[in-house]
């Protein structure tokens, strides 16, 4: 019995460094980062790629650095020494990188007054009555619309005093 406990001891002592260093160890997988790395000969994200051989060098590349208990970042920014800025999906936020974030930003914001200005203007204008024959002026009333009778609308009244409807 002392024999099964003091192995059971030493395998516990032995195994506990192992499971402290599997934890510390992050968790990252080649599909966690695949899609925010770049194919550099095919110009898709990696996890679209396929088989292309710069494809196969990136992530037997990747498969190294998940062993070696590497970071997504760290790996990202061990791909982009190793292959160049135009491995990574996303531009970097600063110097020119930092456009593509800013331009598309902008845009959007710049659209959204307009259609805002667009609405306020076109509210405006709709709310207004419009003065008598486009003078502009909205205090004077419409002229009543009058329209001649036409020879149906006696027909059609005479039809309706007769059948009482």
């Amino acid at each position: 019995m002392r024999k099964l406990a003091a192995a059971a001891a030493v395998f516990l002592t032995l195994a506990a460094p192992a499971t402290a260093a599997a934890a510390a160890c992050p968790r990252t997988s080649v599909a966690d980062v695949e899609p925010e790395v770049m194919c550099i000969e095919c110009g898709v994200p990696l996890d679209v790629a396929g088989d292309a051989p710069t494809a196969k060098r990136e992530r037997a590349f990747i498969n190294q650095l998940i062993s070696q208990c590497r970071t997504k970042d760290q790996i990202k920014a061990a791909l982009a020494g190793q292959f160049g800025d135009r491995v990574l999906a996303s531009p970097k936020s600063k110097g020119f990188g930092l456009t593509a974030w800013a331009v598309p930003a902008v845009a959007f914001l710049a659209a959204c007054a307009l259609i805002a200005a667009s609405a306020l203007r076109w509210r405006r204008n709709r709310a207004r009555p419009a003065g008598p024959a486009g003078t502009g002026t909205p205090d004077a009333p419409d002229p009543p619309l009058t329209v001649p009778p036409s020879p149906d609308s006696a027909r059609l009244d005479a039809d309706l005093r007769r059948y009482d409807l």
